[in-house]
């Protein structure tokens, strides 16, 4: 008996990292149908109406979630490569800072906090460089947001020197 012929007669694990990702998928595509289901009985109008989109994303997830443990169980998901924690945990203190921030620095200054940290976990270690283009590019998306489609971010001292 060769090797292939050893390797093809072994059971394959299946792969929890994409049964994992499966049960997220139901989750989600659950929550929606509950959520939305609650939104049905306020709406008795017209076939189409406002819970017709959110059922549809739903049965997507939920079709998602029975493809993916298919594919788990059946291993064919690539090998992945090992995942670096640094980068990640960057992000996630950037999030953190970001909704931390919001309400007293405002919108550009937490969101340029959030910039900064991404870059950082991208490779960009020159914070000094980092947030001033973060912050210009947050005042900027700020300024279209707030001023021209009048939709209310939170405005910190930043913000306040504009308007």
């Amino acid at each position: 008996m060769s090797s292939s012929d050893s390797q093809a007669s072994s059971p394959r694990r299946p792969d929890r990292a994409a049964l994992a990702m499966a049960v997220g998928l139901a989750i989600a595509g659950g929550v929606i149908l509950w959520d939305t289901s609650h939104l049905a009985a306020l709406v008795n109008y017209s076939p189409v109406g406002p819970t017709t989109f959110p059922y549809a994303v739903a049965s997507v997830l939920l079709a998602l979630a029975v493809w993916t443990v298919v594919e788990a169980w059946r291993g064919d998901f690539p090998v992945r490569e090992r995942q670096e924690l640094g980068p990640v945990v960057c992000i996630v203190a950037g999030l953190a800072a970001q909704m931390l921030l919001l309400k007293t620095a405002g919108f550009s200054i937490a969101t340029a906090a959030l910039f900064t940290a991404t870059a950082y976990a991208f490779g960009k270690r020159k914070i000094w460089i980092s947030f001033p283009i973060g912050l210009f590019l947050c005042l900027a998306v700020w300024l279209v947001f707030a001023r021209l489609l009048q939709l209310s971010l939170p405005a910190g001292p930043l913000e306040k020197l504009f308007f």
